[in-house]
């Protein structure tokens, strides 16, 4: 059922983005530094309808999703149109050139946000009102608090410019891959760490604990595989929009690093009044966190299989 209405949300977040773009006064063809003639700027607008809206709206929609002409060689499945801009590229090239990045960036962002956060979380629990527990809840307030400009420009100048253990910028190796991820990934790190160990102190005090104790269980076993695999639940919750949003709201941590990613052609698509570009990104973007989605909930019968997918 959920799966059914995915098509329906998306055409939805379609058309209240086309609206807001619609909104937006002006075009690409009407800032032009170059001083057009009207007929030939009426021509260029004609071509790319930015002179009807609604005929563009029900144009695109109808070339989004082509799998007749997939098949048989006439175009591609997806077809995101041309962009207004970058008038010698279409949206398709632009989109799936950066996209990687992207997700290359996203996702080891939140490996180390989970990889961290779970330990960090779990130990939190088990050494309650320790030490460590006040650290990491003080450290896991400060990295949800802070915004992630502040951290990345503060981690760039400790280890790019000061220490000069890492490189400023740029893409293509893993030491550009690994400040930007580690600053993308410090606000979920923090946030898994805080369910991470609101989960286990709600287990560790569970009645099937105390009997796997009784049974003379070895402490690292109930702890990591009983009591962790129930706790880990509000955890997979919030990875599904956590890791979407890693993935399409990393635009800040781009455009500070230099990194070519989705996000840097969203924002220009934005300031250069770029509908297709603005479309295309949005669609995107929105696709993905409907599929994470998707997966958290396959995820949590996986986990716990009394929990039901048809929503019964």
């Amino acid at each position: 059922m959920r799966l059914l209405l995915c098509p329906v949300l998306l055409w939805a977040i379609y058309t209240i983005t086309f609206l807001m773009a619609v909104a937006a006064p002006g075009n690409p063809f009407t800032q032009t530094e170059r001083n057009l003639p009207p007929e030939v700027q009426r021509a260029i607008e004609a071509q790319y309808q930015a002179d009807n809206n609604w005929a563009f709206y029900w144009d695109y929609l109808g070339q989004l999703f082509n799998p007749l002409d997939a098949i048989h060689g006439d175009g591609p499945l997806i077809d995101l149109g041309p962009s207004w801009q970058y008038r010698d590229w279409t949206c398709n090239q632009i989109v799936f050139s950066a996209l990687p990045v992207s997700l290359g960036l996203g996702l080891t962002a939140m490996f180390l946000a989970t990889f961290f956060g779970v330990p960090i979380g779990v130990i939190s629990a088990v050494k309650r009102n320790s030490w460590f527990d006040y650290t990491s809840l003080a450290l896991a307030l400060i990295g949800i608090s802070l915004p992630t400009f502040v951290t990345g420009t503060a981690l760039l100048i400790l280890f790019a410019v000061v220490l000069q253990w890492l490189p400023v910028g740029g893409w293509g190796n893993l030491s550009q891959l690994l400040l930007p991820a580690l600053t993308l990934s410090l606000p979920f790190m923090a946030y898994i760490a805080r369910l991470t160990r609101l989960g286990m102190l709600d287990v560790l005090d569970s009645d099937y604990i105390r009997t796997a104790r009784a049974k003379g269980l070895s402490k690292s076993k109930v702890i990591w595989k009983h009591a962790l695999k129930n706790a880990a639940l509000p955890v997979l919750s919030y990875l599904g929009p956590a890791t979407a949003r890693a993935l399409t709201g990393s635009f800040v941590i781009e455009s500070i690093f230099n990194i070519p990613g989705l996000g840097q052609h969203f924002v220009a698509g934005v300031l250069n009044l770029d509908r297709g570009m603005i479309l295309a990104t949005v669609l995107v973007y929105s696709t993905v966190i409907v599929l994470f989605s998707l997966l958290v909930d396959l995820a949590y019968a996986v986990v716990d299989p009394r929990i039901n997918l048809e929503g019964k």
